[in-house]
C-alpha cells in the first residue's frame, strides 16, 4: 500500500524559519474576502463527478484540493490525472499524496479519452503525478492517452501538464512527438525557494524542459508554465523569472496565490492583492508572453480552454452552455 504523506512543513536540508521568517499566515486566520467561492454542487458538477467515479479516474482537481473545482465542473471541464494519485517526490506545498506507487493500469488511457468525449470537451487538460519509479518516468502514459483522445475525440485540443522527466530528453521528445497542442511545465516557485517548496527538482532544470519542448514541438506546440505567490517572493523576483521563462520561450504564464492545503504543509508568509496581481499581468505581458492569467484563485489549468486560440465551442451534454 502506498505511504501516507509526511509532513512537508519540515523539509530536510532547508530551516523553514531561515527562508520564509516567522510572520506567517495563522492558518487559524479568516482568509481575505476574494477567495470566496460558491461550495460546489450543481446538477454539472454532480453528474461529473458520478461520471468520474464510474470511470474510476483520478482529478486532479480533487486530489490537490483546488478552490476552483466548483465552477470548473460546472463548466464541463476537468484536469484529469493518470498514473495514479501518490507522487514519489514531496513538495511542501502540494496536496497530493506522497509515497511509493502501486501500478498502472493499461486501460486508464482508454477510460480518460471515453470521458473526455462524453463530456464533450473542446481542450482537455491530462497532467499525472511525478513517476520516478517507472523506467521511462511516464511518459508513455502521456503518449498513449494523446493517442487515445485523437481517436475518440478527435476535435478536442489537448495540454499536457507534466513533470521534469529528470531533465531526460527521450521521455521529454516521447511526449512532444505525440503532438500535444499544448505543453505544460509548472516552475511554481522562484528559483530561490526550490530548495525549500521543490525538492528534488532543479528551476534550471524544468526550464530547460520548457524550452526543449518548443525547439521539438516548434509551431505546432504552444509552451505554458506556472507560478504562484505567498511564500515570501517580491515582486523583482517574479518578474526576473518570468523573464528567465521568456528567455525559454514559455508562450503562456499563469500566477496564482499559494493556499496551505493543511498544517503539514508549508506555511502562507502573505495573501497577495487582487492589484498586485494586476501588476504582475502587466510586467508579464511587457515582457513578450502571448497570454497571461494572474490572480488569486488562478491555477494552471483555470480556464485553460481560454489560454490558447479554439476552433469551436464546448458540445455535449455536460459542456452545453460553458
Amino acid at each position: 500500500m502506498p505511504s501516507s504523506t509526511r509532513s512537508r512543513s519540515k523539509p530536510g536540508g532547508m530551516d523553514v524559519v531561515t527562508v520564509l521568517g516567522t510572520n506567517t499566515v495563522n492558518p487559524r486566520e479568516r482568509k481575505p474576502p476574494w477567495f470566496r467561492v460558491p461550495a460546489p454542487g450543481g446538477q454539472r458538477y454532480r453528474e461529473l463527478t458520478a461520471l468520474i467515479k464510474e470511470a474510476r479516474l483520478h482529478t486532479v482537481c480533487q486530489e490537490a484540493a483546488c478552490p476552483n473545482v466548483g465552477e470548473c465542473w460546472e463548466r464541463g471541464t476537468a484536469t484529469f490525472m493518470i498514473l495514479g494519485d501518490t507522487c514519489t517526490r514531496r513538495c511542501g506545498f502540494c496536496n497530493v499524496k506522497t509515497g511509493k506507487p502501486t501500478w498502472n493500469d493499461p486501460l486508464e488511457p482508454a477510460r480518460v479519452a471515453r470521458s473526455v468525449a462524453r463530456m464533450g470537451l473542446r481542450h482537455a487538460v491530462i497532467t499525472s503525478v511525478d513517476r520516478d519509479d517507472l523506467p521511462d518516468l511516464g511518459s508513455s502514459a502521456f503518449v498513449s492517452v494523446i493517442g487515445e483522445i485523437r481517436r475518440q475525440a478527435p476535435g478536442c485540443q489537448i495540454e499536457v501538464l507534466t513533470p521534469d522527466f529528470q531533465g531526460q530528453e527521450m521521455p521529454l521528445a516521447r511526449v512532444i512527438a505525440a503532438r500535444p497542442d499544448v505543453f505544460n511545465h509548472n516552475v511554481e516557485v522562484v528559483p530561490r525557494l526550490y530548495p525549500l517548496a521543490r525538492r528534488g527538482s532543479v528551476f534550471l532544470r524544468s526550464a530547460r524542459v520548457l524550452r526543449n519542448a518548443k525547439e521539438l514541438g516548434g509551431e505546432e506546440v504552444t509552451t505554458k508554465s506556472g507560478l504562484m505567490v505567498g511564500l515570501g517572493e517580491s515582486h523583482e523576483e517574479m518578474v526576473e523569472c518570468f523573464g528567465l521563462l521568456r528567455e525559454h520561450h514559455v508562450q503562456v504564464l499563469t500566477i496564482g496565490q499559494y493556499l496551505r492545503p493543511s498544517a503539514q504543509h508549508l506555511p502562507i508568509v502573505r495573501y497577495w492583492h487582487p492589484d498586485e496581481f494586476a501588476q504582475l499581468e502587466r510586467a508579464a505581458y511587457g515582457l513578450g508572453f502571448d497570454h497571461v492569467a494572474a490572480g488569486p484563485l488562478v491555477r494552471s489549468s483555470y480556464h485553460a480552454d481560454q489560454h490558447v486560440a479554439q476552433a469551436r465551442p464546448g458540445v455535449g451534454p455536460l459542456a452545453m452552455g460553458a
